[in-house]
């Protein structure tokens, strides 16, 4: 399976990304670099590696995102990719704080210790659906692990379209989130913009 080895704060800092996004505690240390003017081209890819990066997406699944969300009715086609990345099963794990990083949360999908509806799902990028309730197994919910966990998550924010209960270490999905509610910095639409060339 392939994976972006790139070290996280150095990544984060090529991007213009705060390591806070990335589940990090670290505040970032970058210099305002007085860089060169970059072209359009650069700006718009910029901000594809910054989703990528930030979601832990490989190229190919980002680009099966984008033509699933060129495919959807409703919203515009930039709002409805940010959508679909942030209903991944690893970003909610993350997002219900679950997993200190998403890459955390990935990993814990992986080793499958989560069940959706009461069936296990083992896949990082499986799409969640308003209704559906998220938990840690049963026999995973008094490991060290995880108590560890939500003693650096305990202060997070769970977002307004998600439910969590900490002590069940299980939560809701109340809705599908509006592109207001993702608090990702990311400009879609020089992703679309980059994409349509």
């Amino acid at each position: 399976m392939a994976r972006d080895m790139t070290p996280v704060l150095k990544r984060c800092r090529a991007l213009g990304i705060e390591p806070a996004f990335m589940g990090l505690d670290k505040k970032s240390n970058r210099n305002a670099r007085a860089g060169r003017k970059q072209s359009e081209y650069a700006i718009q890819l910029k901000e594809k590696q910054k989703a990528k990066f930030i979601y832990g997406v490989l190229e190919k699944p980002f680009r099966n995102n984008f033509a699933k969300a060129q495919k959807l009715k409703y919203g515009t086609t930039g709002e409805n990719l940010m959508i679909l990345l942030e209903l991944r099963l690893d970003n909610v794990i993350f997002r219900m704080g679950y997993g200190r990083t998403r890459k955390e949360a990935r990993q814990i999908v992986g080793h499958k210790h989560v069940l959706v509806n009461g069936k296990c799902v083992s896949i990082p990028s499986y799409t969640v659906k308003p209704g559906d309730v998220i938990e840690i197994k049963e026999k995973m919910k008094s490991a060290q692990r995880y108590k560890d966990i939500l003693e650096v998550t305990d202060g997070r924010l769970v977002p307004d379209w998600l439910e969590a209960d900490h002590e069940k270490l299980s939560g809701t999905v109340k809705e599908i989130p509006t592109r207001e509610q993702i608090d990702v910095p990311v400009n879609e639409v020089l992703i679309v913009e980059l994409y349509s060339k």
